[in-house]
């Protein structure tokens, strides 16, 4: 049996009634709050002033878009976003004297929250053998260490490179580049963890693993789906392109397990309406739907299109563009056909009356975008819920055309940026074959380790450096302890970051803290002040330029970090220019330009207000699949097998957090205040187990190697399907099996795991 470490104890918990709606002058004040609480008036003022402006700072929450050029507010950001960009400008600072003072043991036991509290990391530190304490160590001397361990290593595939969506562009070309330059593919990244099923069904269908509509589209769409996810906390600025799209006529439906308040009602801020009016309402139809029920709602809601069709042959498919610009057809009409109605209710929760009523909101319209998040990708059946979401949108010709297509959305500031930049462990061989004409070196062709394949290596002593960028991998990931057992085997463990978290605590034989620049601070090199670029959801790359002075005059941003060990590592073994790279940014866009399909003229475009637009092929008509069109695609998968007794549990993020990181034990829109060890259950399924509000359970997840235990949490009624939970991660996180992974993605099914509830201490 499996346990999650204890760690310090939380106020008593208190419970109220999920609200109705998301933002309004509530969510100025929490924000104002937060970002006041961390740094000074004029630091704060600075700081929004600035974000998501031409020219200005990339926030760096999520990957929403900005409005063009002139149709941005000028206080263009969210409530998280303020939270997100002054918990990085923050005021407070770490240096040798809290090391000195706190050792590993004791900062291990601390809770996340508190962690991040602590402020900026300010100078290069180091944990050696033996030792419980992190002490100083001179850049020069932290390089050096590292470059000695990896060109120790019998063979380059014994070293990992994990970043995460908050790298740069041009940090993420530098770090493929050097991963490959050693000789592997080793590059786990955040995009395994959150949209792998999303990048596999499109590649797989459409040819791009990306979405293909814009801001534009969502604003001029008939109908919107909203699918396993919520923007009011994840992506708040979504709902402001959501109500444009309800001003506008169009129409949204919500399908989640969870009535979340962003999906009800949006009171805009920027606007008298949400201010002092009681804002907009968001989904016209909210269908709870069961956990991992999306791909058969999604297959019974074509087979309702193809009966239509059949009622009125010609109205209701678009088959001139089925006919020209699809293959595979008939076939899957064949299997959708057969779909079964009691499956569809057994996992879906909903009734026929529901489906059909949704599908009749989309016989009446011309152009439907389909988003989703996290709540599709990380299942087992993950990647054929995708596909099926597809099938549905060729259907009816919903993709190349204004107001149309595909939209999944991410969570990270440049988790697709990295991805564009060659930060995958199998990159086409185009890419490679690119890189090798740039650079002059053969870069290696066989596939690495994605995250779940790394945390297996490092188990098993295959991995024995671990190098993290700008993230916090221990608790990003499923299955805590064993991912914290495969780190702590790891002969050096280093990681590239602002603050402290949890992944410094989890130590290798050696471990390194190499702090770096925030995207809020200037970026000064001897050529001058830099900028750097990211790429948001909709495929538009822009630059981001900081505002604030460093934290310490000793940090070091992530180009000159990765330049330096570059040149530590690999002297001159490959003929790239470190130095000069380090030295001037333009330089490297002007070799991304040369490898990077769709960059040319990089350095000039994206300067330019709104930045470089990278577009779709899909929307220039061009299936860049082995066939060259559109694939329509058959697909099974069914709901988790769930033992009477039990429950289906699916992790999520709570309103006052960000990614792995909580800013405090409250989620207002929720209801929860004071604590975060808490499991959301139906009251009837409390029920039935004869468990009420505030009783202590361990939450304990069923797999085939054995039960994990998440200790101490506390039981409350919420409005959730029946046989449905949901805790929040990272706290749940060690339930989620390492083995329970989404099929032909390998992304963890953090969304359907399998659990009981015991009464704690039974």
């Amino acid at each position: 049996m499996r346990k999650a470490p204890k760690h310090e104890s939380t106020p008593d918990l208190e419970v109220s009634e999920p609200k109705e709606w998301a933002a309004g002058v509530p969510a100025v004040k929490k924000a104002l709050e937060y970002s006041l609480a961390q740094t000074s008036p004029k630091r704060t003022a600075l700081t929004l002033l600035n974000m998501n402006q031409v020219d200005g700072i990339d926030c760096p929450g999520c990957a929403w878009p900005d409005p063009a050029v002139g149709h941005r507010h000028k206080n263009e950001y969210c409530e998280n976003g303020a939270k997100h960009i002054n918990d990085e400008a923050t005021s407070r600072r770490i240096g040798a004297d809290f090391f000195r003072e706190h050792p590993v043991s004791e900062l291990a036991q601390r809770s996340d929250e508190w962690l991040n509290a602590q402020g900026r990391l300010t100078e290069p530190m180091v944990k050696r053998p033996g030792s419980d304490h992190y002490e100083p160590i001179a850049w020069h001397d932290a390089f050096g260490l590292l470059a000695d361990e990896l060109n120790s290593l019998d063979s380059p595939h014994e070293a990992a490179f994990y970043t995460s969506g908050r790298v740069s562009n041009e940090a993420a070309f530098l770090l493929q580049l050097f991963s490959r330059a050693f000789g592997t593919n080793n590059l786990p990244d955040c995009s395994n963890l959150c949209h792998e099923s999303s990048g596999t069904a499109l590649h797989e269908t459409i040819g791009v693993g990306k979405g293909t509509v814009s801001l534009d589209d969502i604003h001029h769409s008939d109908l919107v789906f909203v699918v396993g996810q919520n923007p009011g906390t994840n992506h708040p600025r979504q709902l402001s392109a959501l109500e444009e799209c309800k001003q506008n006529g169009g129409r949204i439906i919500a399908v989640n397990p969870l009535p979340e308040a962003g999906l009800k009602r949006f009171k805009n801020p920027q606007k008298p309406r949400g201010v002092v009016g009681k804002g907009t309402d968001i989904a016209d139809k909210l269908l709870q739907i069961r956990i991992g029920g999306d791909l058969m709602f999604f297959r019974a809601l074509n087979r309702l299109l193809l009966e239509a069709e059949d009622e009125r042959p010609g109205t209701v498919l678009d088959r001139e563009f089925i006919d020209a610009q699809s293959v595979g057809f008939e076939e899957f009409a064949e299997h959708v056909r057969e779909t079964d109605w009691d499956e569809v209710f057994a996992a879906s929760g909903l009734t026929r009356e529901e489906i059909e009523a949704v599908r009749d909101e989309v016989l009446r319209a011309d152009r439907i975008i389909v988003c989703w998040a996290m709540g599709l990708t990380q299942h087992a059946h993950a990647v054929p819920t995708i596909r099926e979401i597809v099938n549905f949108l060729l259907l009816r010709g919903n993709f190349g055309k204004p107001g149309a297509g595909a939209c999944p959305v991410r969570g990270h500031s440049n988790v697709q940026g990295d991805r564009t930049m060659g930060i995958w462990e199998k990159m086409p061989d185009g890419f490679l074959d690119a890189l090798q004409a740039e650079f002059g070196f053969d870069p290696p062709r066989e596939h690495g380790y994605d995250a779940v394949r790394a945390i297996r290596a490092m188990g098993e002593g295959r991995v024995k450096v671990f190098l993290g960028m700008a993230g916090n991998f221990v608790r990003a990931t499923p299955d805590s302890d064993v991912t914290e057992a495969g780190m702590r085997r790891c002969r050096l463990t280093a990681h590239v970051s602002t603050k402290l978290n949890r992944s410094h605590t989890v130590c290798g034989e050696t471990a390194l803290i190499l702090p770096t620049l925030g995207r809020t601070e200037r970026d000064r090199q001897t050529t001058g002040e830099q900028f750097v670029t990211v790429e948001d959801s909709m495929s538009e790359v822009h630059l981001s330029r900081g505002r604030l002075e460093p934290a310490s005059p000793f940090l070091l941003s992530e180009v000159a970090i990765l330049c330096r060990l570059a040149r530590a590592t690999l002297g001159d073994r490959v003929d790239v220019p470190w130095a000069a790279f380090e030295a001037d940014y333009d330089l490297i866009r002007d070799r991304i330009s040369r490898v990077v399909p769709g960059f040319d003229d990089f350095n000039a475009r994206v300067v330019k207000p709104g930045g470089l637009p990278l577009g779709s092929p899909v929307n220039e008509g061009h299936f860049r699949t082995p066939v060259g069109k559109a694939i329509f695609t058959r697909n099974s998968g069914s709901i988790p097998d769930v033992p009477p007794g039990h429950l289906v549990l699916q992790t999520m993020r709570s309103h006052d957090q960000w990614n792995t990181i909580p800013y405090s034990s409250n989620d207002r829109y929720r209801g929860i205040h004071g604590d975060r060890r808490v499991v959301l259950v139906n009251a009837e399924d409390l029920a039935e187990q004869g468990l009420a509000q505030g009783d202590k359970v361990d939450v304990v997840s069923v797999w085939s190697d054995g039960e994990r235990r998440a200790a101490d949490f506390t039981v409350v009624p919420y409005p959730t399907p029946r046989g449905c939970a949901a805790g929040y991660y990272p706290e749940t996180n060690v339930l989620v099996p390492l083995g329970s992974v989404a099929s032909g993605s390998n992304q963890p099914a953090f969304k359907s795991v399998i659990v009981r509830l015991e009464r704690a201490n039974a």
